[in-house]
């Protein structure tokens, strides 16, 4: 397999993403291979909907693909956000609202445990499918902390820290994360296939 395709037109994650298969691969962007779709997200798992995205691309291009899918999952409220953690208050990827409306839902609960959780799918040449999953325990502060990050990153600190994913950086959450672990998990399966 020479060239596989991430979902995704994140700069960001590519390069993350190409850095992490020490050059196994090389992973290619959507743009790339000429996709400006607006791919659908209407499965009600993580699972589903990092598969939804890879198995698009496949059906239609015909090149090995992956995809993920993340969200954060409230104990108190019984694991929403969930798939709708980006568009929670309603507006796709308005952290702000998000945020807001979350911290208001969880008003009175002594109970602040959630989890950061990423599930990638990938499709080989072949069309055999695998999964990978990472997943990051914390708690919900009761207000925004740090200016760094994105999402809901000012209200999460992670198990074994005194700081929210906005306040310990890129660097750190990079290496904790779950989107680090589930990717990380992917790199691996990816170097052991056969040349």
């Amino acid at each position: 397999m020479e060239k596989l395709v991430f979902a995704t037109n994140n700069r960001h994650k590519l390069e993350e993403v190409s850095a992490m298969t020490g050059g196994t691969v090389k992973i290619v962007s959507l743009a790339e291979i000429g996709c400006h779709d607006d791919i659908p997200e209407t499965a009600d798992t993580f699972q589903g909907n990092a598969l939804q995205k890879a198995a698009y691309v496949y059906e239609h291009f015909g090149l090995p693909c992956f995809a993920d899918d993340s969200g954060l999952e409230v104990d108190c409220l019984e694991g929403i956000p969930g798939v709708l953690s980006a568009r929670y208050a309603g507006e796709h990827g308005n952290s702000e609202a998000n945020i807001a409306k979350l911290l208001d839902a969880m008003k009175g609960s002594e109970n602040r445990k959630a989890d950061f959780k990423t599930v990638v799918a990938l499709i080989l040449p072949d069309g055999k499918t695998e999964f990978f999953e990472g997943r990051v325990d914390g708690v919900i502060t009761m207000e925004k902390r740090g200016e760094g990050g994105f999402g809901y990153d000012p209200i999460f600190i992670p198990d074994g820290y005194d700081k929210t994913f906005a306040e310990l950086g890129e660097n750190i959450k990079n290496k904790i994360s779950h989107r680090a672990k589930a990717i990380a998990a992917l790199c691996e399966y990816l170097k052991r296939l056969p040349k």
